[in-house]
């Protein structure tokens, strides 16, 4: 049976599989995706430790794979220099970035999902309609934290957009074991204690065990999710 049609239990998955048959599997879903959906499987790179990593087992899976990448006038100048080193060996990622004015300067504090959905997931849309994104690739995973236990594999929230989870069964210690293993560089931030990358002004570093659990702090969002894995992306995109 192909794995895009596996109905498996992720939950036994992510307990069960060990490093390398979760690597195997990885690649076996994009390989199986990209067989399916040619030049229309684009991969969405946050840039990010888990973004990196699908990036990099895409690449493995065929290096013509595409990617896009989004990025706000927020983010930290170590994630920009990270992300300016990506996209110079890594051409065939576009960055998509929404400059336009925002309602107020400091919208992340009293709005914060209207930010992200003006500086994150509006891009996104615009990406999926430029790109002519049939399948997009993203590097989510269930054990992130509390917003992320009861995504799948392969969904389809938007008619005619497949969203693939390659490494979703991936504990946090079998990403940094690729990135070691494979030699994949990485966001210097993570040097810094910082566990999920975002904007600066809504992530800190923290001690708490959920992974997600510095971002968005002190507001309705706190370890929450910015929109991209929750809202329609098929809707035409707004000016960006």
């Amino acid at each position: 049976m192909s794995l895009l049609e596996n109905k498996e239990d992720l939950k036994v998955l992510v307990e069960s599989l060990n490093f390398k048959e979760k690597v195997e599997r990885s690649m076996e879903l994009i390989r199986e995706s990209y067989l399916r959906y040619g030049n229309s499987l684009v991969v969405a790179n946050s840039l990010g430790k888990d973004s990196v990593v699908v990036w990099d087992l895409a690449k493995r899976v065929n290096p013509d794979i595409r990617g896009f990448i989004v990025t706000t006038r927020f983010k930290p100048s170590e994630t920009v220099s990270f992300m300016q080193q990506t996209v110079a060996r890594y051409p065939e990622l576009k960055i998509y970035k929404n400059d336009a004015p925002l309602p107020e300067p400091e919208l992340y504090k009293s709005n914060p999902d209207l930010c992200c959905d003006l500086l994150k997931v509006e891009p996104v849309k615009k990406a999926i309609q430029e790109m002519d994104v049939k399948c997009w690739v993203t590097g989510l995973r269930c054990t992130e934290g509390r917003t992320r236990t009861d995504f799948n594999e392969v969904e389809e929230r938007d008619h005619g957009l497949v969203k693939l989870n390659p490494i979703l069964i991936w504990k946090e210690r079998e990403v940094w074991q690729y990135l070691a293993v494979y030699q994949v560089p990485v966001n210097q931030l993570y040097a810094k204690g910082y566990r999920s990358l975002g904007c600066a002004p809504c992530t800190r570093i923290t001690s708490d065990e959920n992974e997600r659990s510095g971002r968005w702090i002190g507001t309705s969002k706190c370890g929450g999710e910015c929109g991209i894995h929750t809202r329609p992306l098929k809707a035409r995109a707004k000016h960006v």
